[in-house]
C-alpha cells in the first residue's frame, strides 16, 4: 500500500511540473521571436524615407564643401599673418579631399553625386566676405575676424558630419560611417588649429591695435 502511494505522488508531481515547463518553453519562443533583427550591413535602402533624407543631406554638404574650396584661397589671400594663411592653404587641400570622400560615399550608396545648395554655408561664406570688406588690410583685427568666420564654418561642418555619421551607422552603412568619421576628425583638428593661432597671438595683437 505504501508503494502504491509513492507512485501516485510521483505521477502527481510530474503532472504539476508539466504546465511550468510548457510556460518556460513558450516564454523562450516569445523571446526569440521578438528579438531585434540585425542591422542591414550592405543594403541601399532606397525605399526608405530616412535613406532619401540622408542622401539629400549629403548633397547639401557636398555643395558646401565645393563652395568652401573656392572661398578658402580668398581668405588665405586676405590673411595678415603667415600662420593663418598657411592654415587656410592646408585646409583648402583638405577640403578637396573631403569632396573626393563624399563622391566615394555617393558611389558606395549607388547614388549620383549631385550638389544641392546649402543655405547655411552660403550665409557663412557671405559673412566671411563681409569681414574682409569691413576690416583693414594688414591688421590682426582682420585675422581675428577671419578666424571667427572660419570657425563658424568648422562648427557647422562638425555638426553636419557628426550627425550624418550617426545616420549612416543606424542604417548599417558601416563603410560610409567610417569615411564620414574620418572627415569629422579632420574638421575637429582644423578647428583646434585655428583656436591655437587665435590664442597664440592674433587675439592679443588685435586687442592692441
Amino acid at each position: 500500500m505504501a508503494t502504491t502511494t509513492k507512485k501516485t505522488n510521483t505521477k502527481t508531481a510530474a503532472t504539476k511540473a508539466t504546465p511550468a515547463a510548457k510556460a518556460a518553453t513558450k516564454s523562450t519562443a516569445t523571446t526569440k521571436s521578438t528579438a531585434p533583427k540585425p542591422q542591414n550591413e550592405t543594403g541601399k535602402m532606397e525605399d526608405s524615407e530616412f535613406h532619401k533624407f540622408f542622401v539629400d543631406e549629403l548633397k547639401d554638404i557636398y555643395w558646401a564643401e565645393k563652395h568652401l574650396s573656392k572661398a578658402l584661397p580668398k581668405m588665405k589671400k586676405a590673411a595678415t599673418s603667415p600662420e593663418l594663411a598657411a592654415a587656410f592653404d592646408k585646409h583648402t587641400a583638405e577640403t578637396e579631399s573631403h569632396i573626393d570622400t563624399l563622391e566615394q560615399i555617393f558611389s558606395l550608396l549607388e547614388e549620383k553625386a549631385v550638389a544641392k545648395k546649402c543655405d547655411a554655408m552660403a550665409g557663412l561664406l557671405e559673412e566671411a566676405n563681409g569681414i574682409i570688406e569691413e576690416t583693414e588690410e594688414g591688421t590682426m583685427i582682420r585675422d581675428a575676424g577671419l578666424i571667427l568666420a572660419a570657425q563658424k564654418v568648422e562648427h557647422y561642418e562638425i555638426a553636419t558630419y557628426g550627425t550624418l555619421k550617426v545616420f549612416a551607422e543606424n542604417m548599417g552603412h558601416t563603410e560610409v560611417a567610417d569615411l564620414l568619421s574620418q572627415t569629422l576628425e579632420n574638421e575637429k583638428a582644423t578647428d583646434v588649429a585655428l583656436t591655437e593661432i587665435a590664442e597664440g597671438f592674433v587675439n592679443q595683437d588685435a586687442a592692441a591695435e
